[in-house]
């Protein structure tokens, strides 16, 4: 029986804003959940990669998931991955401090389960192990990072998972149509709900029964993903998705620093520094290239929205 309650719709991949001596800042980061909040999402997804949880401190990673989960105020949902070890045991310890905050699911990173080259049994079996080290009361849902390789679910290891129940949230990042098909053929009657990262084959899933977008673009284009999600079987979505998928090409330009002066325009204040690469990277040219993006933004949402 279904008892999955996490809504559809944009879940974005939320960013740390940082003071200019490299700390997080909280106050930025509570203008960026009321701007995403104001912006129409469903769900927020805290400490990920977009987040930089990868050179995030275990305390920042707690103190981050709380400080969202806070600051949401139950008007969103809010879940947290942020097990970024090696080995079980502080992976053990990182799940637990994060589900500790009391956000509404822990995400697994479904690279930290088993080396690139190790099977979908040793990953299962590391995945049991894991399972009886947490408390059951907690909800779970799986994130396919790609850093620091990317492992996409397969047929067995989602079908394991979906079986179990526990698991509410998969973050789909293999930006395969037939891939996603096939999980969401498998999720169908279980707890286990498909959110899409991948803009180009977004309509398409959504259309096939994906839950809903989970990207790097809400964190620009939130409104826009919005009404997507939620109009999907509107033909006129079609001409929103063709746009979106030309816009989103500039996720690999400078992300996330391109992002966090992308959000300065939108009027939130925090500063370009991230610890993932140097916000000097992002030249005239490329302020340029989001300035444009602004604009076209703009002129969707007048039209869409």
């Amino acid at each position: 029986m279904m008892e999955n309650h996490f809504p559809g719709g944009v879940w974005p991949v939320m960013l740390t804003p940082f003071t200019e001596d490299n700390q997080v800042d909280y106050p930025a980061l509570e203008r960026l959940v009321e701007w995403y909040i104001e912006n129409g999402v469903s769900g927020l997804f805290a400490v990920c990669q977009s987040s930089e949880m990868f050179f995030l401190s275990l305390e920042e990673r707690v103190k981050i998931a709380g400080f969202v989960k806070e600051k949401a105020k139950g008007r969103v949902p809010v879940i947290a991955s942020g097990h970024i070890s090696d080995s079980m045991e502080d992976q053990v310890e990182e799940l637990k401090a994060v589900a500790a905050t009391g956000v509404d699911a822990v995400i697994l990173i479904t690279n930290r389960l088993a080396k690139q080259e190790e099977s979908d049994e040793v990953w299962i079996s590391n995945l049991k192990e894991l399972l009886g080290q947490l408390p059951e009361d907690v909800k779970l849902g799986f994130y396919e990072c790609p850093y620091p390789y990317k492992r996409v679910m397969s047929r067995k290891t989602v079908q394991w998972c979906a079986e179990t129940n526990r698991f509410y949230f998969l973050k789909d990042t293999s930006c395969d149509i037939h891939n996603i098909a096939e999980k969401l053929e498998i999720c169908k009657g279980t707890n286990l709900k498909l959110y899409n990262a991948n803009t180009a084959t977004l309509l398409e899933s959504l259309r096939l029964g994906a839950a809903g977008y989970s990207g790097v673009m809400a964190n620009m284009q939130c409104r826009l993903y919005d009404k997507l999600t939620a109009e999907f079987q509107k033909e006129e979505m079609e001409d929103l998705s063709d746009m979106l998928t030309l816009c989103a090409l500039i996720e690999y330009q400078c992300y996330p620093v391109n992002a966090k002066y992308y959000l300065q325009n939108q009027g939130v204040t925090m500063t370009t520094v991230t610890r993932t690469k140097s916000n000097q990277l992002l030249t005239e040219t490329f302020q340029k290239e989001m300035n444009v993006l602004n604009k076209i933004t703009g002129k969707l949402e007048k039209k869409y929205l």
